[in-house]
Parts: C-alpha cells; sequence; structure tokens
C-alpha cells in the first residue's frame, strides 16, 4: 500500500498538481470557523458570569442581612486575591462607606445558608 493518498493532501490526482482550493478560500474557511468559535463560546461565557453575579449578590443580601443588620448597603464582587481567597467576595457597607468583609462565597458562588446551631 501507498502512503500517498491525494485526496487528503489537497491536491488533484491530475498531472497539473493544483491545490484544490486556493489561498483566499482557505483564509475565508479559517476565518469562518474562528468567527463560529467565538460565537458559540462567547455567549456562554457572559452568560455563566451573569448568573453568577447574580447569585453573588443575592447570597450576599442575605449573608450582611444576617450578620450586620444595620449596615447600609452590600458590595459583591470577584477577586484574584482578596480576604476569602480567590472567588467572589461579599462586604457590608455601613453609613461611612467603611466596607467590612463578611464571607467568601467561592468561585461558583451558591445560595446562602447560615451554619447550623446545635441545641443541647
Amino acid at each position: 500500500m501507498s502512503d500517498f493518498h491525494p485526496e487528503l493532501s489537497g491536491y488533484e490526482p491530475t498531472d497539473s498538481s493544483r491545490p484544490l482550493r486556493g489561498r483566499r478560500m482557505l483564509l475565508l474557511m479559517r476565518i469562518t470557523v474562528v468567527l463560529g468559535l467565538v460565537g458559540l463560546v462567547v455567549p456562554g461565557v457572559l452568560t455563566t458570569l451573569s448568573i453568577a453575579s447574580a447569585t453573588a449578590v443575592r447570597a450576599c443580601g442575605q449573608a450582611v442581612a444576617r450578620y450586620y443588620p444595620l449596615s447600609e448597603g452590600i458590595d459583591a464582587r470577584f477577586e484574584l486575591a482578596g480576604a476569602g481567597g480567590f472567588g467572589w467576595q461579599c462586604y457590608a457597607i455601613d453609613q461611612n462607606e467603611r466596607q467590612t468583609f463578611v464571607l467568601p462565597l467561592g468561585i461558583i458562588p451558591g445560595p446562602f445558608r447560615p451554619p447550623a446551631t446545635s441545641v443541647s
């Protein structure tokens, strides 16, 4: 058997040995593939970030309401090196606009669950 496969090499099996597709066509196909991949990936990333942000704000609001009921506001943000490490962090804002760290929400924030208290 031969290792030469003309149908896979991009050349016609004729004597002229011209490529099946020209440079412009290859460039157009590559651009189309890249744009298609971007069109599939970017909406998913944006949707994930939007849902994570909304979940972090909701969980932070519940945590601040439980631990700092007199605070004036909340601030939930993603930090690379925050007080709670890598991920979403929750801060309570008082009337003088000072921020107090409340709790880390993690890389993927979930609903706020207060710690279970043991009754003896």
